[in-house]
């Protein structure tokens, strides 16, 4: 009697046990854990602050107009377009978007304006050079610098009169005035830039005296305003990613 409550007890031990494994292997897997996050890093963007250096190229249109030296009535109006190449210098300070600075630049040109008073006598007028000192605000997006400008112009007029005899007399002197303009930059490495601008430089009349055998003395107000397109390229020290 006691065996068979020995061997009983172990049969049905053994089918519960049997039962309970079929049972757990019908159960659907477990959930995996969750993945851990990536941790998300912010791209670090570009820094337009530091000082710079570089050159340009590009081409300019005057309009340059007289009071006939004869008559001293009415303007007499000419316009040029012209070839203009020099260099530029400046320093920018970055504020998160904000960009301010201060630049200077130089370009040798040849735009030359003529044409004639009353009498026939040939007038001419010649940016030899134009330079620009100017402050800069501009709004950076990483490597794009969207900017505007404005300060001092200079130029060196050089203007002429030439009467019918052929006799020439010139002058050449210093023009002031101001200067607006704005432009585009894009960050090619960490040093590297390339620009393109466009400049309006107002220089208003100046009084200019003429000498010649046939004309004796006369005189004229002469004024000069000049539009500049250029294209650049600056080395930047400093800034960068």
């Amino acid at each position: 009697m006691t065996s068979r409550v020995l061997f009983g007890g172990l049969a049905f031990a053994g089918t519960i046990a049997f039962v309970s494994c079929a049972q757990a292997a019908d159960l659907p897997p477990a959930p995996p854990m969750p993945a851990k996050a990536p941790v998300a890093y912010a791209p670090q963007t570009y820094n337009w602050s530091g000082i710079y250096v570089g050159g340009n190229i590009g081409g300019g249109y005057s309009n340059s107009w007289w009071s006939d030296p004869i008559t001293g009535a009415n303007n007499d109006n000419f316009n040029s377009w012209g070839f203009l190449g020099g260099g530029q210098v400046g320093v920018n300070a970055q504020f998160n978007r904000l960009v301010v600075g201060l630049e200077g630049d130089f370009d040798w040109t040849n735009i030359t304006n003529k044409g004639n008073d009353s009498l026939g006598d040939t007038l001419n007028a010649n940016a030899q050079w134009t330079s620009t000192v100017t402050g800069r605000i501009g709004a950076a997006f990483d490597r794009v610098l969207v900017y505007g400008k404005g300060g001092l112009a200079l130029a060196q007029d050089q203007s002429s009169l030439t009467d019918l005899g052929g006799n020439t007399a010139s002058g050449s002197f210093l023009r002031t005035g101001w200067t607006a303009g704005a432009g585009i930059e894009y960050a090619l490495d960490d040093h590297w830039s390339a620009k393109i601008e466009y400049d309006y430089l107002g220089f208003g009349s100046q009084a200019m005296n003429f000498t010649t055998p046939m004309l004796g003395t006369v005189s004229s107000n002469a004024g000069l305003n000049v539009q500049e397109i250029k294209a650049g390229i600056n080395f930047r020290f400093g800034g960068g990613q």
